[in-house]
């Protein structure tokens, strides 16, 4: 399927019924549809045939969302993330600049734990107090 044609087919899924989506699914994706709104398996066709023409997921982006639906990889913020933390009746937000700093304050900051310091007035791990710090495993 080229992009003209992907084009089309996602044009057609705008127009299709739930069950005529139902038979789509069968088409395209090959196993049974799941048992969901017509608006979902619309938005879930689309996903399919853009990954397949377009190239899917890459593999460590797949690892990365697994383990973050499991609760096991908050990683270092992405420019633009916006971390809350209450601390003592004040709601501190700190924003990441596109540069991999800290905005808090109107001030710019190098790392979490410096503002965490100066919000607490004692040593704590930025990453801790802001909850970016992954979990450790509980054992099974």
């Amino acid at each position: 399927m080229s992009r003209i044609d992907l084009d089309a087919e996602l044009t057609k899924l705008e127009w299709m019924s739930r069950s005529e989506l139902r038979l789509a699914w069968g088409r395209w994706v090959k196993t049974s549809p799941p048992n969901v709104s017509a608006g979902l398996l619309r938005l879930a066709l689309a996903h399919h045939l853009q990954s397949k023409v377009l190239g899917g997921v890459p593999k460590a982006t797949e690892k990365r969302l697994r383990d973050a639906v499991r609760g096991r990889s908050v990683t270092a913020p992405q420019a633009g993330a916006r971390l809350i933390r209450e601390w003592r009746g004040k709601v501190h937000v700190v924003s990441v600049t596109d540069e991999g700093r800290y905005r808090w304050g109107e001030q710019d900051w190098n790392s979490l734990s410096e503002i965490a310091r100066t919000i607490t007035g004692t040593r704590w791990s930025g990453p801790a107090f802001f909850g970016t710090k992954p979990k450790r495993r509980q054992a099974a």
